[in-house]
């Protein structure tokens, strides 16, 4: 039997080559681009998966890949920019999976935003707007100051800007109207306070609260994510109330089960969202999870996959974490231009917490959006009791390293 994947998430390929092998099946990896899983395919047996490589934008394409897949069984989408495509294609071949209406629906923020205020899940309104400056009276009238900007279906903290003054505004949308967007640009209120992100596994309306992940953002008004720790030791009550809150969010946007990663502002009034990803956490979360719940969480997406509930859901009690907390810091260049490698990495050995290294970039590629995660080049990864103290071992191991970047002047 075979379980299939519509591309994946950079890393934790070899995490659900496992889990399928260990559910009695082969996965089988559709993409348009090797090159996105080169570090998990390096430390693979050649042979421990199939991979089909299609058009992944091609739905056509992609359905008669999946009609020569022997004994399709399952069929896995952990991205956001394929869950549509992935949850039609599932419902084509009579395959488990979501309603495709309700994925369509978190793959739109501004929609998402709107339901939530309606059912007074969240205090702010979501007012689509064009991307061009005459938008900005509309704006401040129907929302004000602080507010975000951003794309419905953007993904990787693209085209968001963060707005605390009219002249912030203007230039924001002067921005907007020169930028592709993947849905519209809306207006929400900008909620202040920490951003964190609640891990969650659900089935059929049942939601359980994995841990909850810190995320460090950069300095505004860039929103790129510089850093992130698992699990944050929150008291036992408000592990329980965003428990709660994040099963309410959930059903409400309509997802009853698999994984999401609902990020949220803690604000002096609660939670409130920022988006809902259907999937597991990006980045290196699921590693995170999978060692700090001493298990592999991956099998829980192909129990999911093949329809049924996963065991994971009565293996994990919320606030219990019996492995090592984990910390990710991203490493960006500080300049654009051509990666031609790094400096540090023979030194990482050195600094307490285990450290590793999971490349983002090849040398050779050229480096130019560093207000998002597109600039990443890599992530570095430590271990220790607490995921404060993870975080300060892997921001002092991540500090020594610097990519090194090729200038286009310098080239010339």
């Amino acid at each position: 039997m075979t379980i299939a994947a519509l591309e994946a998430l950079t890393f934790g390929l070899g995490r659900l080559v496992e889990a399928a092998a260990d559910a009695g099946h082969r996965l089988c990896l559709l993409t348009g681009d090797r090159d996105v899983y080169r570090h998990e395919l390096a430390h693979l047996d050649p042979g421990a998966l199939d991979i089909v490589d299609v058009d992944t934008h091609d739905a056509g394409a992609c359905a008669a890949a999946l009609s020569a897949v022997p004994d399709l069984s399952g069929l896995i989408n952990s991205t956001d920019t394929w869950s549509v495509p992935g949850a039609d294609l599932a419902a084509k071949f009579g395959l488990p999976g979501p309603d495709p209406t309700a994925v369509r629906l978190l793959r739109d923020k501004s929609r998402v935003r709107a339901l939530l205020h309606e059912r007074g899940l969240s205090a702010s309104r979501a007012v689509a707007v064009p991307a061009q400056a005459s938008s900005a009276a509309e704006i401040l009238r129907e929302v004000g100051l602080p507010v975000v900007l951003k794309d419905s279906a953007g993904t990787s903290s693209r085209n968001v800007w963060p707005v605390r003054d009219e002249r912030q505004l203007h230039t924001a949308l002067a921005e907007a109207s020169r930028r592709p967007f993947n849905g519209q640009l809306f207006a929400e209120r900008f909620f202040s306070g920490p951003v964190y992100s609640a891990e969650t596994l659900g089935w059929r309306g049942e939601t359980k609260l994995l841990g909850v992940l810190s995320r460090q953002m950069s300095p505004e008004p860039s929103v790129r994510e510089e850093a992130a720790a698992f699990p944050v030791a929150f008291p036992l009550p408000e592990l329980c109330r965003i428990e709660e809150w994040a099963g309410r969010v959930l059903a409400a946007a309509g997802h009853d089960s698999g994984f999401a990663h609902v990020e949220f502002v803690l604000t002096a009034d609660g939670p409130e969202l920022v988006e809902i990803n259907r999937r597991i956490g990006g980045a290196l979360v699921g590693e995170a999870l999978c060692r700090a719940l001493g298990t592999n969480v991956y099998d829980a997406m192909v129990d999911t996959a093949l329809g049924r509930r996963p065991v994971l859901l009565d293996a994990v009690t919320t606030g219990s974490a019996p492995g090592p907390a984990t910390a990710f810091v991203l490493v960006y260049p500080d300049r654009p231009g051509t990666l031609t490698g790094w400096t540090g990495l023979d030194g990482l050995a050195a600094f307490p917490g285990s450290p590793e290294w999971y490349p983002t970039a090849v040398p050779g590629r050229r480096v130019q959006h560093l207000s998002d995660q597109r600039g990443c080049t890599g992530i570095v990864l430590a271990e220790a009791e607490t995921a404060e103290l993870a975080l300060h071992r892997a921001l002092s191991a991540a500090g020594s390293i610097r990519p090194a970047v090729e200038a286009d002047e310098d080239r010339e």
